[in-house]
């Protein structure tokens, strides 16, 4: 070799050693750097009273949407109108009578898969409030609790350390949170809170050792992957027994709120940290019977700008309401039972058809002010299907024997009546059936001093009157004899959701008596209405049918050939009254239209069939249905609005305004007009 070859050679070799050296190092920076974007963090920052989010300052402003309400084919439509309207994350509870709808048997699939709900939050560019209970409140059944818990226990004591009730509430967190562990923040996912129970301090057992538990458990599998808070009422009463030690503590209140007053509660607790309304009111529920209550936008507009202009975090409760569909529905309990509707449109943002409202535009203007709006495209409105009227046809009474062989459960026979838990049903409807053995007076007054929650009572299958809780009838006059058969059909309305009667036993609660005799030996039969397939391979071809007790209408229909994808509709069934309506097998809930004031029921499109295929439409009908026409229609506006026969306009109560937080404004807000926003926002 040459010398000036070996020269060569050598600054060829000391080049490429260079070379190896930079990229390496190259790679170690990248490396390094690489390591950082994966230190996902949020934590609280005491020193300047904030968030930081992977180190930075940060605030969210979130809204309320449970998976639960909303079939899972529209999760991503209403997500993405969230992230356009200037949130930035999302807030859902968890309903544990839902995932486990028997004990231990758990569901997380399908329109319950919350780890997909999850996912579609983060592909919108959402963080996650996580509320995972077990109690939820909700305005849900029980409060989210499931109800078999009272059949395992009737003495059980709910959200307590009761070693009965802590064995499944532990089993049921420790499920759940494995499920959802990776999508904790600092694993990867969007998950940024978790919620220890849900506003304890409005519960009269205020048990430390309760909460501190749920704590362990829940913080067992969050670490440091996210942070643990609670949220109270925003009154130093709420949170003495709401606040637990190492989780932080979050108020909630409504417009007309005093901020000042509510962050100052939050800080006797919270010395150091950020300002959190964990339950930020931009509507309201309401119980059948009652006005639509409604919130008006300039004041949630005006308290929503005194709280971020202090830096606080907000999650408006609700965003988008939904639907109770099915027997969900929850029920109050002020003076008296207070069932709610199956409209869960709570006057929100986003309407229970996800359609924009004056008062979305309007906060997110408000949004505008502090936070970069997202250059997304939404539909303000869609279509919804004009489907015109349905014909029914009657099938057959519920007290047929061909229906009780396809519905009902298999009779139980008792000397005295029990209730729905201790058969082990938790919704529907369940027939209380006895015979007179003895001679009553003429007519004899029959009573059941605690029914719950109404019950048909019929003699001989013939309708007698109606007894109900909310009302307070507990007694009617009946014409009996030897022989004759005393039934009482009895529905459940919504177990409590709210306050110290959660644990809301169904059914005959207390014995019947006729005259001054208790009435014994009962049969009983239930009728949860959990597949009515029996009734779709019915006839309708009983053209003498003349209702008079509570029998099944099915009807079926075609949608246009234009319609390739179905569209939301309502159905509306003025005429009726009371029942439960079934699309294609789906439960869509309770209709009441005599009483209001909700008449029509959501109809979510992707529950419907294209033409040319067939779908079906099953009434349950209980007190009325309208000879000889027995017709229903489908129209394009919801009807939430109608004066019921005895309404109280001012009446709000509810368990936000029963813990005393001012969450409203003072008397009841004008009804918001709901015409829908007719431009694309970008």
């Amino acid at each position: 070799m040459s010398a000036s070859g070996s020269v060569m050679d050598g600054g060829r070799y000391a080049s490429c050693c260079r070379l190896i050296l930079l990229l390496l190092a190259f790679v170690d920076i990248s490396l390094s750097v690489a390591t950082v974007e994966v230190d996902r963090s949020f934590r609280i920052d005491y020193d300047n009273n904030q968030f930081l989010l992977d180190g930075a300052p940060f605030r969210y402003v979130s809204g309320s949407l449970h998976y639960f309400r909303l079939p899972r084919a529209y999760w991503r439509d209403r997500l993405r109108k969230m992230r356009a309207a200037g949130l930035n994350a999302v807030s859902t509870y968890v309903e544990w009578s839902q995932h486990e709808p028997e004990p231990n048997v758990f569901n997380f699939s399908g329109e319950l898969d919350l780890p997909y709900f999850i996912q579609v939050a983060q592909e919108e560019d959402l963080l996650v409030l996580l509320r995972p209970g077990p109690y939820i409140c909700a305005e849900r059944e029980m409060g989210g609790l499931p109800s078999w818990l009272l059949n395992k226990n009737p003495d059980m004591k709910l959200r307590s350390n009761d070693s009965t009730y802590m064995e499944y509430v532990e089993r049921y967190l420790n499920h759940l949170m494995t499920v959802v562990q990776p999508q904790l923040y600092g694993n990867g996912g969007p998950i940024i809170m978790v919620q220890i129970e849900n506003e304890y301090g409005s519960y009269e057992a205020c048990d430390k050792n309760y909460t501190a538990q749920l704590r362990d458990i829940v913080s067992s599998f969050v670490n440091d992957a996210a942070v643990l808070y609670t949220t109270d009422g925003g009154a130093v009463g709420y949170l003495r027994c709401g606040k637990v030690p190492g989780v932080y503590a979050t108020v909630d209140f409504g417009s007309g709120g005093d901020v000042n007053a509510a962050f100052a509660a939050q800080r006797i607790y919270e010395p150091r940290g950020p300002y959190v309304n964990s339950e930020f009111y931009p509507g309201w529920l309401t119980h059948w019977g009652e006005n639509l209550q409604t919130v008006g936008a300039d004041g949630i507009v005006k308290t929503l700008e005194e709280m971020l202009t202090v830096n606080a975090s907000v999650n408006f409760y609700m965003f988008f309401g939904g639907t109770n569909f099915g027997f969900m529905a929850g029920a109050n309990y002020g003076d008296k039972y207070q069932p709610q509707l199956t409209s869960y449109d709570y006057d929100a943002p986003l309407t229970e058809a996800g359609d924009l409202t004056d008062k979305y535009s309007a906060i997110r203007e408000a949004i505008g002010k502090f936070l970069p709006l997202p250059n997304i495209t939404v539909t303000a409105s869609a279509p919804k299907g004009d489907y015109g009227t349905i014909s029914l046809a009657p099938v057959a009474s519920l007290l047929d024997l061909s229906v009780r062989e396809g519905l009902g459960t298999y009779p139980v026979r008792d000397l005295f009546p029990q209730t729905f838990e201790a058969l082990n049903q938790q919704y529907g409807f369940v027939l209380y059936e006895t015979i007179v053995t003895e001679p009553a007076t003429d007519p004899a007054l029959f009573s059941i001093p605690d029914i719950s929650d109404r019950g048909t009572v019929l003699v001989n299958n013939v309708p007698k009157g109606i007894l109900s809780r909310a009302d307070k009838i507990t007694s009617l006059p009946i014409s009996v004899q030897v022989d004759s058969r005393i039934q009482v059909l009895v529905e459940n309305q919504g177990r409590i959701n709210y306050g110290s009667k959660i644990n809301d036993f169904k059914g005959f609660i207390s014995n019947a008596t006729l005259g001054t005799k208790v009435v014994e030996d009962w049969t009983m039969t239930g009728f949860p209405l959990n597949d009515i397939s029996a009734i779709s391979n019915m006839s309708t071809a009983n053209s003498n049918f003349t209702f008079s007790a509570p029998a099944f209408f099915k009807g079926t229909f075609t949608l246009p050939l234009s319609d390739s994808t179905p569209l939301d509709t309502y159905l509306d069934p003025t005429g009726w009254g009371k029942g439960v309506a079934f699309i294609n097998g789906f439960n869509l809930g309770r209709y009441w239209p005599v009483l209001g004031p909700q008449v029509t029921l959501y109809v979510p499109g992707c529950y419907l069939k294209p033409a040319p295929e067939v779908n079906e439409l099953i009434l349950f009908e209980l007190e009325l249905a309208p000879a000889p026409h027995y017709n229903v229609t489908f129209v394009t506006q919801a009807y939430l609005n109608k004066v019921p026969p005895t309404s109280n306009a001012h009446h709000r109560s509810g368990h936000s305004m029963d813990m005393g937080t001012q969450q409203l404004n003072q008397g009841p807000a004008p009804e918001m007009e709901r015409e829908h926003v007719s431009v694309v926002l970008t």
